[in-house]
């Protein structure tokens, strides 16, 4: 983020708005991700998805070392696309997989995806300290992460056809009418908005707010990506222990707090261990909104596509306008913003208790 703000010369307002283009082209996608798993299969879905989204970035790189904004704009825009339906189709295969299972896994799954980020991380230090043009380290991503979708999606859970006098699965759209759905979406919001901050504002911030290098921003996010994971990691063991609704109400509060250490930390042991406490509390809000969106094995395919749907829309709409905000009180200063909307997540965690499903 830094060298595309820098090679595009933009301000924090400006490159908010172009971030817009990764949500304008996942919202468009996400309403119809639902339809095509169900008509194409996740796998497919998921192959697709990685191909736009290695073009898109590709062509966002380009845009951003040649100065050309509307080239990164598109490409961004079809890293969007990619992204979202490739996100939907990914939750739908996990719950799928845990209700085959038995047991909660979904945190794991989650992990994984973190376990990336963190890998992310890691080789965008040194190729920053180097400075490895982009679009030569993006290109590379993205034909590894090609070939390894390509091979690890033979793995996918096969489709199953209703049995004959069986119903079919419910829709998407009827999911969208169900108060305990949209109460899930509503905590998966404050969840997604929080762990999507971090994503794309917690280095700029850190550089920002505190003056210090590029790699240390870089490496202040590998921390907080490495908390959520350990979170993500031990999860299943908590939930099982105290139960969905305890945990969290917890997570949330350390959500919280984190994000007021790090914006007020002044120096480095406390602001590194506010994000600590920050990716601890963003762990595991959205995977657990999963699982609690799968509860009933009959509606869970339209009703996780559903509260996927709310809670990357707000991933990604959500940390554009902290943009906005950054250049009016500081990009630092702006993190507290999400920090209150751990208020109506909390208040929405009792909807994820687990559901009592009758045989039909």
């Amino acid at each position: 983020m830094p060298d595309v703000r820098s090679g595009l010369d933009l301000d924090n307002g400006a490159l908010g708005l172009l971030l817009l283009a990764i949500a304008a082209g996942s919202v468009l996608a996400l309403p119809s991700a639902g339809f095509f798993i169900q008509r194409h299969s996740a796998a497919l879905v998921v192959r697709t998805a990685v191909c736009l989204d290695a073009g898109g970035l590709l062509c966002a790189a380009s845009g951003a070392v040649l100065g050309i904004v509307p080239l990164t704009a598109v490409g961004l825009f079809c890293y969007g696309i990619g992204t979202g339906v490739w996100d939907v189709a990914m939750n739908v295969e996990g719950a799928e997989v845990e209700r085959h299972l038995g047991r909660s896994i979904m945190p794991r799954f989650h992990a994984a995806w973190s376990f990336g980020s963190i890998a992310g991380a890691a080789i965008g230090v040194p190729m920053a300290a180097l400075h490895v043009p982009i679009p030569l380290h993006f290109a590379a991503v993205g034909v590894v992460s090609a070939a390894a979708v390509f091979r690890w999606t033979r793995s996918f859970l096969p489709v199953v056809e209703p049995e004959p006098g069986e119903s079919a699965p419910a829709s998407a759209g009827s999911a969208w009418l169900e108060p305990r759905t949209l109460a899930i979406g509503v905590m998966v919001l404050g969840f997604a908005v929080v762990e999507g901050s971090a994503n794309d504002w917690l280095s700029l911030a850190l550089i920002d707010g505190y003056e210090v290098d590029h790699w240390v921003g870089v490496a202040g996010f590998a921390v907080f990506v490495s908390a959520m994971t350990t979170g993500r990691l031990l999860g299943p063991n908590v939930l099982d222990r105290w139960g969905r609704v305890r945990v969290l109400w917890a997570t949330a509060f350390c959500a919280a707090l984190g994000i007021v250490l790090t914006v007020f930390g002044t120096v480095a042991p406390v602001v590194v261990l506010g994000i600590l406490i920050w990716g601890l509390g963003a762990s595991l809000g959205f995977p657990v909104g999963m699982s609690a969106a799968a509860d009933d094995p009959r509606h869970s395919a339209g009703r996780v596509a559903v509260v996927s749907t709310i809670g990357y829309t707000a991933f990604l709409a959500g940390p554009p306008l902290l943009g906005y905000l950054g250049d009016h009180v500081g990009t630092l200063e702006a993190l507290l913003a999400v920090a209150v909307l751990m208020a109506p997540a909390a208040l929405s965690v009792t909807a994820a208790r687990p559901q009592t499903v009758r045989a039909p």
